[in-house]
């Protein structure tokens, strides 16, 4: 027998997603590297209030108030972007941490090209070119010519090597070529190229390589921490650069004076400010005053659109890895595969998807692969995997075969005595993923976990995820050119050996698997379609076999518009790049295309 969400909880978080559709709004940051500060504050967690409850018209709403004006006092038009969500605003603008400030990386750094997500084409930025030698253990990038740093001295093929042995030399700075250090045997610069040999063949090490953000060897080469340096006056290559103002409630960001594309940017600037909740930030994009923003609008049409119809637009293209429940698999019962599948079909994606993101999204398979992988899907394995479907009697007859027995008041328990009474960790505010936190932590009293929601301010959660300080936790999951690098987060050896309280980029969950260790050395060694289809087709497989991670549902890339200052903004009609902003390196193509209207 299916149970169904509990009739009179499901009516309650209807009402409330309704009162939220009036004000709430949540972001969703795909990137480590966008997020706070992996040596965050201790994390203060609050209980969830139910979705949408909160009035937006009572929160402290200074910054979205009375500094929102698009256009500053010497005439410049600025874009006015709402993305991370913050009270107050830390200067930090090191492309190596994961506390920068928005649009560190791919907006002030730059990398040498840019896989582009819309079109499924590779862009070229600060190189033009770039071959593997016969055997795939060189590559070699041809930097482009004329570009100059924001400063004015001129970049070349030696601040791209320095980057990235500055990278290999230290572990713990972060960016997206970290993946690829560990295959990297010697960088060096010759002329205007960049050769980078390599230890071991992988061929998926130019996404990595190619997106990582370059750096000036000028400024870096005379930094005594680059871990900790904040960088508060960037030198970059990037279309934004200076720092015009910089308050704890706004901050704004204008245009690279020696800007390598002639012309570009068309903007002025960027300004942000601080919005403390997602129903300030909800009520400033409602009311036109923010240009751009990256957040979840529940019931957009309504919301949003209707409220100025020629100007006001959004997209949101389903495309992106899927939302994840985690498990601690460092933890007993969630090292066991049929109990994270048991509490898998404790909850009913369909009901999720249609009461927290409003059908903009549909369920995941037991793949966890988005849309945009669709050629690479394994028909064996979306079959195979049955664990994405609700089927309570089948998840409890699972947890009873695992020797989870229930005590008098209904909660399973552990073989010591331990009952089965968890937290999931989710972002406050985050309103589509609180809900589905919420209809989860519901449904799983129905197979005898007792699961509460435990929101924590974006910063608190990022640092208990990132350290696998959790039991369960709503997380995200990694996009990426190749369905390997998506795998390689959830389930590689080498990401699953960060110890508990150390930050790991991908793996927060700690599952690693030798088999798939081994089959990601096959597919990086080969650049034969077919053959990296056929390892492609075995790791989907084992995904499905030991259900490392609960994939929900794609996660989606919000974005919405106004056009009553800017045009050019891309849309499912001109899908040149991805409206969203949290799209990483692919925001430095909208960036350079926003035009003033």
């Amino acid at each position: 027998m299916k149970l169904r969400f509990p009739a009179l909880m499901l009516l309650v978080i209807i009402f409330t997603s309704m009162l939220a559709a009036c004000g709430d709004a949540s972001t969703l940051t795909p990137q480590a590297t966008q997020a706070p500060s992996t040596t965050a504050p201790a994390a203060t967690a609050t209980e969830a209030p139910a979705t949408g409850s909160t009035d937006p018209t009572a929160e402290p709403t200074a910054a979205a108030t009375t500094d929102t004006g698009s256009t500053s006092s010497d005439g410049k038009l600025f874009l006015t972007v709402s993305d991370q969500q913050q009270s107050t605003w830390v200067r930090n603008f090191n492309p190596f941490a994961s506390d920068n400030r928005w649009p560190t990386a791919a907006g002030i750094y730059e990398p040498m090209f840019i896989y582009n997500i819309a079109t499924g084409k590779i862009e070229p930025w600060l190189a033009t070119e770039w071959a593997w030698n016969s055997d795939n253990t060189e590559l070699t990038f041809t930097i482009r010519d004329g570009v100059k740093w924001s400063d004015g001295e001129a970049f070349s093929s030696k601040d791209v090597a320095y980057t990235l042995n500055l990278m290999k030399e230290n572990e713990k700075l972060q960016g997206n070529g970290r993946a690829a250090m560990r295959f990297v045997d010697s960088v060096a610069a010759d002329g205007n190229k960049v050769v980078v040999k390599f230890s071991e063949v992988s061929t998926i090490a130019l996404y990595d390589i190619g997106h990582q953000m370059i750096v000036p060897e000028h400024i870096w080469s005379k930094i005594a921490d680059p871990v900790t340096f904040t960088n508060e006056t960037p030198v970059a290559t990037g279309p934004f650069t200076e720092i015009i103002r910089f308050q704890d409630q706004i901050w704004e960001l204008g245009k690279n004076p020696n800007y390598w594309q002639a012309g570009k940017p068309y903007i002025d600037g960027i300004r942000q400010p601080a919005y403390p909740s997602n129903d300030a930030a909800n009520l400033a994009t409602i009311n036109g005053e923010n240009d751009l923003a990256s957040n979840f609008i529940p019931d957009v049409e309504n919301t949003y659109v209707a409220k100025d119809p020629e100007n006001n637009h959004y997209w949101f293209p389903p495309v992106n890895a899927p939302v994840m429940l985690l498990l601690n698999t460092t933890k007993a019962p969630f090292n066991d595969p049929n109990v994270r599948k048991a509490i898998s079909m404790g909850f009913d994606r369909q009901q999720i998807t249609e009461i927290a993101t409003y059908s903009y999204n549909g369920p995941s398979d037991a793949t966890g692969l988005p849309e945009s992988f669709a050629d690479w899907k394994n028909p064996e394995a979306v079959a195979a995997g049955d664990w994405v479907n609700f089927d309570v009697e089948k998840a409890n007859a699972m947890l009873d075969a695992a020797g989870l027995t229930r005590g008098a008041d209904g909660i399973r328990v552990l073989p010591d005595g331990t009952p089965m009474t968890y937290d999931i960790n989710v972002v406050s505010g985050w309103t589509d993923w609180v809900t589905t936190d919420q209809i989860i932590a519901e449904s799983l009293k129905e197979i005898g976990i007792n699961a509460t929601t435990r929101t924590y301010d974006f910063s608190a959660w990022f640092d208990k995820v990132q350290k696998g300080e959790f039991d369960m936790s709503i997380g995200w999951s990694n996009n990426a050119p190749t369905p390997l690098q998506f795998y390689r987060g959830l389930m590689s050896g080498e990401t699953a050996d960060t110890p508990i309280g150390e930050a790991n980029g991908d793996n927060w969950h700690r599952y690693g698997n030798p088999k798939v260790d081994e089959l990601y050395s096959q597919f990086v060694k080969t650049s034969d379609p077919a053959e990296q289809k056929k390892i492609m087709n075995e790791i989907q497989m084992i995904f499905v076999q030991e259900a490392p991670a609960i994939p929900i549902m794609p996660n989606i890339y919000w974005g919405e518009y106004n056009t009553k200052r800017f045009t050019n903004f891309p849309n499912e009609e001109n899908p040149y790049v991805l409206l969203s902003s949290f799209a990483q390196p692919d925001r430095l193509i909208l960036l350079t295309n926003i035009k003033p209207k």
